[in-house]
């Protein structure tokens, strides 16, 4: 079965085509035809060996890949609600070769939901793990209707997704943009654009002088962001940053890996899609021979929405 992983850690060249055994489901899993499987920024960590430390406890091939959709071809013991034909999307916790750049995957059948109904596979794909970030950001910020909250890197897919499912949620967001950017923020439901840089948090204070509620740091800006927030508010980051605990702010880290298997909160997701509260935007769509390409334009910079891979 063909996959796309790397046998050594490099650059975008290092990812090739290889062969994975065939799996099969077991009990309470079921075995998916993926054909679409997005790229994302965690998967160029996986690529260039920021995890090997993780990886290497397992021989190669590793490969990357936490987003995928496609149709169910083979259901286990024990699993209800999903049959074979079934088109499905679902979040990979990745593991040596079980990651979702590949042509079949088994996973628990908790991580897996329909895609939404009237959109593609490769829409779908772009949905689950980041999908996913924004729901555990935004739980751990534990903000209530009517409260402000901020939006860093919001033209990436986890802050796009943050914006629509805080206006969901009913806060009132201030998020960044570049001039070029900001037509497509408020057009997720931003309430208040203003520009993007180091210096996002005096801009955010100039709207909200005595801080916001809370801050989902999609843009990494870490202490930089700090200074936009209240005293007492909250503070999450998608890379690991805890602060010191300053002006008595709530620090959280936002990992996904807490999400995986909770079927809920995937399919409101979905749901949320179906209504009309969540964009899927796709950039582009690559062959798998083309992979490397992809990782060199995610690398790039400037992409909006995601890439994928499709089989």
């Amino acid at each position: 079965m063909r996959a796309i992983g790397i046998m050594e850690f490099g650059g975008p060249e290092a990812l090739e085509l290889v062969d994975v055994p065939e799996v099969h489901a077991g009990p309470g899993e079921v075995r998916i035809r993926v054909r679409a499987a997005t790229v994302n920024p965690t998967d160029v960590m996986t690529r260039n060996g920021t995890r090997a430390e993780q990886q290497k406890v397992d021989p190669p091939p590793y490969v990357p890949g936490m987003d995928i959709a496609g149709t169910v071809d083979e259901v286990g013991d024990g699993v209800t609600g999903l049959k074979s034909g079934d088109a499905v999307m679902g979040m990979v916790i990745t593991k040596a070769s079980h990651g979702g750049y590949r042509e079949q995957i088994v996973l628990n059948a908790k991580s897996v939901v329909l895609a939404p109904t009237g959109k593609s596979l490769v829409e779908a794909a772009t949905l689950p793990m980041n999908g996913l970030t924004a729901r555990r950001s935004l739980d751990l910020l534990a903000l209530s209707a009517g409260q402000t909250l901020a939006v860093t890197g919001s033209a990436g897919a986890y802050g796009g997704y943050v914006i629509q499912l805080a206006k969901a949620d009913g806060l009132t967001v201030i998020a960044d943009a570049s001039e070029a950017d900001d037509a497509l923020i408020k057009s997720l439901g931003a309430d208040i654009v203003v520009r993007r840089g180091n210096d996002v948090a005096t801009r955010i204070l100039e709207h909200f002088p005595d801080g916001v509620d809370g801050l989902a740091d999609g843009a990494v800006l870490k202490e930089l962001a700090i200074p936009a927030v209240r005293d007492d508010g909250s503070f999450t980051s998608v890379r690991g940053y805890e602060g010191d605990g300053q002006r008595g702010i709530s620090f959280t880290r936002t990992f996904v890996r807490e999400y995986d298997g909770e079927t809920e909160k995937l399919d409101i997701l979905r749901q949320l899609v179906e209504d009309g509260a969540i964009t899927l935007r796709v950039a582009d769509t690559f062959k798998p021979e083309e992979a490397p390409d992809a990782h060199r334009r995610l690398e790039a910079g400037g992409t909006r929405g995601r890439l994928v891979i499709e089989f």
